[in-house]
């Protein structure tokens, strides 16, 4: 059997005589060698299969903080990869080199799930990030990966964009640590026009993470300005946040930069994130980070109960920490998050990682 062959789970054949993938909202149907909206997702006679399974777009050891992963483990690294394709069509997309890629033979890394462990391991790498490419589009791929991560100790994470049904989102997350969801805005216009795609999916994805399951949860919005940046969709995300899923999930604002389709937007002012952190703290949220821009402010992480900084960043780098196992050295209150015995000392380097 060929990689191109793998065979895929979450379909069902349709009275037509197509075959529908269940994998997300698309419900994408297909005849004989037509591909999903993914492009990585094919019916091949009368199955379907996972095209990219053991193929990768290169891996690279990140510190965690630029998944970005505050609270789970900070300051270690984290074994980063991705494939090709994407079940959503984001007009912005920053890694579009990589999710819009439609050529396969761009996929020039090939690793079995025990040869990107050991490899993590060797690197001493404290887990191992499914990114730059939706993970749900190679869950297959992406849970054996983490099968044998988790054989040799070693954690893993999702950095997604949460467009995922039910089923497939159960097993998946059964084998997944940590997740930084992108919650690419907060109105349903946006996501139709701009990534082809409908916010409720993602909402319901994140209850699911933070209510049902112990899978650490952060979450990312990126700000493009005039399109997700004003005053009114802020307030809302924020009170949701606060009311659906608590005030202990760190949330990220990040700063956009024109890129793919969407070269016409001026990238995002400072301030704008500035405003969006002072909004979303309003609601009583106690992590709110800013990204893409230099703001030691935005980068601290700081004890709920005295306000002492506990953790200080300069980019993804950890200047100090007042942390004792998940406890501020100050007071002794808790900090949300996932904690070892000592904060990492990884850094803010990125190499690159030949498995």
């Amino acid at each position: 059997m060929t990689d191109s062959e793998f065979p895929a789970r979450w379909w069902h054949a349709t009275d037509d005589g197509r075959i529908q993938c269940d994998l997300c909202p698309r419900d994408c149907k297909l005849q004989d060698g037509q591909r999903g909206m993914c492009f990585v997702r094919q019916r091949v006679g009368d199955r379907m299969t996972l095209t990219t399974y053991g193929r990768s777009s290169g891996f690279a050891l990140d510190p965690i903080e630029k998944k970005p992963l505050n609270h789970f483990y900070p300051g270690t690294s984290v074994l980063s990869f991705g494939t090709a394709g994407c079940n959503l069509a984001c007009k912005f997309c920053q890694n579009h080199d990589i999710s819009k890629s439609r050529e396969m033979d761009r996929l020039t890394d090939r690793a079995s799930p025990e040869a990107i462990a050991s490899a993590a391991q060797r690197a001493g790498a404290h887990s191992v990030a499914f990114t730059y490419n939706d993970p749900t589009i190679f869950a297959e791929y992406a849970m054996d990966v983490a099968d044998a991560c988790h054989a040799v100790g070693i954690k893993t994470v999702a950095v997604t964009a949460g467009y995922i049904h039910a089923e497939p989102r159960r097993d998946f997350y059964a084998k997944i640590d940590a997740a930084n969801v992108d919650l690419k805005a907060f109105t349903d216009e946006f996501y139709f026009k701009q990534t082809a795609a409908h916010l409720e999916p993602v909402k319901d994805t994140l209850r699911y993470l933070v209510r049902e399951t112990s899978v650490w949860t952060e979450i990312t919005t990126l700000l493009i300005p005039g399109l997700n940046d004003s005053d009114g969709e802020l307030h809302e995300l924020a009170a949701w946040v606060a009311s659906d899923l608590g005030v202990d999930v760190p949330l990220h604002f990040s700063a956009f930069h024109p890129d793919y389709k969407m070269t016409d937007r001026p990238k995002t002012p400072p301030e704008t994130l500035t405003r969006a952190r002072a909004i979303a703290r309003s609601y009583g949220l106690r992590y709110v980070y800013t990204g893409n821009v230099h703001d030691a402010e935005g980068d601290r992480t700081s004890c709920p109960s005295c306000n002492v900084a506990v953790i200080e960043r300069d980019w993804y780098e950890i200047l100090s920490a007042n942390l004792e196992r998940g406890a501020c050295g100050s007071c002794g209150a808790t900090i949300a998050g996932r904690f070892g015995d000592a904060i990492g000392t990884y850094g803010r380097k990125r190499m690159r990682v030949v498995i």
